[in-house]
């Protein structure tokens, strides 16, 4: 037993030896931090860009004081809800599609959506945009809309602001959340930006720190509200979906094919499709309730 007693007190002074005795509370903000992804299995991060420290204390106050706060300057066209009508064309369907959304939640953990389409320019970031400042019209409710398409971000266009920092620079470690959150002039409505071109958006929205980051704010906001790139053509929406609670498809009305819109609805098969908007028609010719058509569980694949 002394022997081992030795052996093991030897060993301990020998790393004391090394490592310090003390770690000097000077240089503890020089030390480097984990790989949120890899702190789940606790095998330490590869070398690459340091993952930006974190607060242990991450409050709504925290994120209000230390956000960024700018001043948009939105579309009017088509951000419908930055103006000062109650009743221009379209806001009575967000209205109710803001209801729809609320009516499953009764009946499923609902929290975060993904917005998507089958193919380019059929609307998704309008729905997105839109549903995300209708939401935030109800008194007391946060919202956080994320542009997740980083192949070609629209959304700081619309809402007149700048796109970086963002999501990409997030998720390569280069910003903390901090950084990267935008507050505007719609009370309550915060905006992540996708950020900088990035040569492999795939592997970067899998690389595991949107995940930690959508589990980070999640308790902050009502309603968290993802836009994605076109589900068919490429496989980031796919994987965006994995991490959120169900999908909205955009189709748009008399332009998309409709074997594009089941392959889009096939993209998500495994995932909780919430319902179609259809974007695009004539107000003239539809009444307004048929933007949205709202999928049961028990509905599946008739309908898509």
């Amino acid at each position: 037993m002394s022997r081992i007693h030795e052996a093991l007190k030897k060993a301990e002074q020998e790393r004391a030896a090394s490592q310090g005795s003390q770690i000097d509370s000077s240089h503890v903000g020089e030390m480097p931090v984990m790989d949120p992804a890899s702190v789940a299995t606790g095998v330490a991060a590869a070398p690459g860009p340091a993952t930006p420290a974190f607060s242990s204390q991450f409050t709504f106050d925290t994120l209000l004081a230390r956000c960024v706060s700018v001043n948009w300057h939105p579309d009017e066209k088509t951000m419908l809800f930055f103006t000062k009508e109650d009743h221009a064309p379209g806001m009575e369907e967000f209205r109710t599609l803001r209801s729809r959304l609320y009516q499953l939640r009764e009946k499923m953990p609902l929290k975060k959506i993904l917005i998507s389409s089958s193919l380019p320019k059929e609307g998704k970031s309008f729905v997105a945009a839109n549903l995300a400042q209708v939401m935030v019209k109800q008194h007391g409710r946060r919202v956080l809309l994320i542009d997740g398409d980083l192949r070609g971000s629209r959304l700081h266009q619309t809402l007149g602001c700048p796109n970086t920092p963002g999501l990409s620079n997030y998720l390569m470690g280069e910003n903390d959340e901090f950084a990267v959150v935008q507050r505007g002039p719609l009370e309550n409505l915060f905006f992540v930006p996708a950020g900088k071109q990035v040569s492999s958006p795939a592997e970067l929205v899998a690389n595991g720190r949107l995940k930690f980051l959508l589990n980070r704010v999640e308790s902050l906001f009502d309603w968290i509200i993802v836009d994605s790139p076109p589900a068919v053509p490429v496989s980031d929406a796919s994987l965006l979906a994995n991490f959120c609670d169900g999908v909205l498809i955009v189709v748009r009305s008399e332009v998309t094919p409709f074997d594009m819109a089941r392959k889009a609805r096939m993209e998500f098969r495994d995932k909780q499709l919430l319902g179609v908007v259809l974007n695009g028609i004539d107000s003239s010719s539809s009444a307004y309730s048929r933007y949205y058509y709202g999928y049961g569980d028990q509905q599946g694949d008739t309908q898509g």
